[in-house]
């Protein structure tokens, strides 16, 4: 690590380094295939390290890598850099707090690309925290000058973006941070698809706890990301035991950890080892007496079975 005007940067060895590492992750991850996408780190206010043309990031080398000037200039190296460097150049120089930058094809995050829907949706704290909103945008011919006239919109207020029908681009404070929110960028929407397209059903974070995790991204010096749209109500302060429709949980009762709940037809479901039973229940009683009740029903079972 070396000091130039008050601001840290990695050492050419350590670049290097972190750059070869976080290659053969990126590649042991499914992130990239074949010679696909690249890596920059900055080890100077006017400088970085690069990932060459045509070469697969799992089986990269040190001596393949390109030292390079913010304007594009190789400064060293005996390849060129990849025509995707142009990406790099300009998150750089629209965002001087910027030390690293990686371009991969994620799957899942690529399918969001090529489907054109953002990542948006309050359901995960971490996401919210750590990323905000991820935006698409335009499509652009790879390795021409539109790629980075495209994404500069997003290069201040975002921590990424997904380019459509291509992939996406994170970057970060390091190169550990850069490398980490495209990972998280892919698991982001690998829970938006599980949750949208399988299950189909989420409960979205309310505007209120979407509030708290911005106050906490703010402590964490955090200055960057959007804000994804919370639910307007909470769906997601009770406890759920039964998710069966019209199922709420009334008792957690003490005989071998069976549970007591009220279904739709306000009768008492008792889960057991076999088909549950129904306990006939009816409304205008106490919940003091029905928990008597139904305690008493469940000692006469656990006693008629010990006899």
């Amino acid at each position: 690590m070396i000091t130039m005007q008050g601001t840290k940067y990695l050492s050419d060895f350590e670049a290097k380094k972190a750059i070869i590492d976080l290659g053969k992750r990126m590649y042991l991850r499914g992130f990239v295939a074949a010679n696909d996408g690249n890596i920059s780190c900055r080890v100077g206010a006017n400088t970085i390290w690069t990932t060459p043309t045509g070469v697969s990031k799992g089986f990269m080398t040190p001596e393949m890598l390109v030292k390079m000037d913010l304007s594009g200039k190789v400064l060293l190296g005996n390849r060129k850099p990849s025509s995707e460097i142009k990406m790099h150049l300009r998150v750089y120089q629209e965002n001087p707090e910027v030390m690293a930058v990686t371009h991969a094809h994620p799957p899942i995050a690529t399918c969001f690309a090529i489907a054109g829907i953002s990542l948006d949706k309050a359901v995960l704290p971490e996401a919210v925290v750590q990323l905000g909103t991820v935006p698409v945008a335009h499509y652009a011919t790879p390795g021409t000058q539109e790629v980075p006239d495209s994404i500069a919109p997003y290069c201040k207020d975002y921590n990424g973006v997904l380019l459509a029908n291509h992939g996406a681009l994170t970057w970060g404070k390091d190169i550990y941070e850069a490398f980490y929110r495209l990972e998280s960028v892919e698991y982001y929407a690998t829970i938006l698809m599980n949750t949208g397209s399988i299950l189909k059903q989420a409960n979205e974070l309310s505007e209120r706890q979407v509030s708290e995790l911005l106050k906490i991204r703010e402590n964490l010096g955090i200055k960057s990301g959007g804000v994804p749209a919370g639910a307007q109500q909470e769906s997601n302060t009770r406890d759920v035991v039964d998710s069966r429709p019209g199922t709420s949980v009334l008792q957690e009762n003490q005989y071998h950890g069976k549970l007591v709940a009220l279904n739709e037809t306000n009768q008492m479901v008792r889960e057991g080892s076999g088909n549950a039973a129904l306990l006939s229940i009816h409304t205008d009683r106490s919940k003091d007496e029905i928990i008597a009740e139904v305690v008493s029903r469940v000692a006469e079972q656990l006693t008629h079975k010990g006899g």
